[in-house]
Formats: C-alpha cells, structure tokens, sequence
C-alpha cells in the first residue's frame, strides 16, 4: 500500500496548476497532507529531476517497500515520474505523459511566459540534451505502473501514451483534452492506484 504521493507538474506549469490543487485538495481532506509534495520544478530538466529524487527519497525513508511512494506526472512530468519510478522501484501515475519529451520539447527552445504567471521561463537548447539523458528505454514491472491518457490531447499522441505503457494499467478517456479538464471525474482511480484504498470506478 502507498503511502506518500510526489506530483511533477509539466511543461511551463506549476503547483498552482487545476489537477495539482485537487490532488492537494483530496489528500489534505484524507489527513494526508503530509504524505503529499508538489514542487515548483526549474526549467532544467537535469536541475528537475534531481530536485525530484531529492523529494522522493525523502518521502521513501524508512519505507519498507518503494511502493509506498507514488510519484503522479503530468505532460513532461510524466516524463520525469517513469524515469523515477525505474531508478527507485515506486509507482508512477502518468497523465497525458510526453513519451518522447526531447523531440517534442526540441520545438520549444527559447523565451516563453509561466502558464499560472506572467513569470517568464526560458527553455535552453542544452536543456534537450538534459532530457534525452533521462529518457527510460524501456518499462519494467508494469504493474507499477497507471497511465490516464485522453484520445483528445490536443498536444501528444496518447496512442504513443498507450503503446509506451503496453501491459500497464490505463485509463483511455475518451474525448477530453491534454490539460484532463474532467480529472475530477478521473481522481478517484488515481488516488485507489496511489493510496491502496478501496477500487473507486467512475460513474
């Protein structure tokens, strides 16, 4: 059973981001705020990934079994929880994850602006690099792992989601869109799949 929940919110976002504050939001009404951490991650995705060990190694200690932790990413954040989730043995939750997050990103070097600010982010071009280093070759043990991929995703290929994640549980939404502006619907599974509770359908 998992006890601890880390939650990687993706490209240009931030912990203010609407799926991240129903998490937070959920796990403080279970008494669980403690067990939940959510990041405000650098635009490097080596500084990211490190800041995110950092987290769930912490969150992992004096854990009998990696399990107890479920790191859930969003986007580039799912990118980032399936590298973690091979490194330490936790879950992963992925929601609308980038599969091939260097090709996808490679478009975005340059100046951009916050998605919940006006905060300027700027995406390097070695930041691509920093990305093809941390890239997963491959899924093992996938019962680890939960995809939520919507057909709607204006932005990724969720069959890309589904066939990266073959064997995995998934979760195909129909319809929707990259942001999952229905993940209402959807939190309960996630947080039966991280929480060992009771197995939540929707309606």
């Amino acid at each position: 059973m998992s006890s601890s929940i880390l939650y990687l919110h993706g490209f240009r976002s931030s912990p203010t981001s609407f799926k991240a504050r129903l998490m937070a939001d959920a796990m403080t009404e279970r008494g669980l705020a403690g067990a939940w951490a959510c990041p405000q991650l650098p635009a490097s995705p080596r500084q990211a990934i490190d800041m995110a060990m950092d987290i769930a190694r912490r969150q992992l200690e004096g854990a009998p079994d990696p399990r107890a932790l479920t790191v859930i990413g969003s986007s580039l954040g799912g990118f980032y929880a399936t590298w973690l989730a091979e490194q330490l043995g936790c879950q992963a939750v992925l929601l609308n994850p980038a599969v091939q997050a260097p090709r996808d990103l490679a478009t975005q070097v340059g100046e951009h602006r916050m998605y919940h600010s006006d905060e300027p982010f700027v995406f390097l071009p070695e930041y691509v690099d920093e990305l093809t280093a941390i890239h997963a070759p491959a899924i093992t043990r996938p019962e680890r792992y939960f995809l939520v991929a919507a057909t709607g995703d204006e932005v990724l290929d969720w069959r890309e989601m589904r066939d990266r994640y073959a064997g995995c549980r998934q979760r195909i939404v129909q319809g929707s869109d990259h942001g999952l502006s229905d993940f209402a619907r959807w939190m309960p599974e996630v947080l039966e799949f991280a929480l060992g509770a009771e197995p939540v359908r929707p309606q």
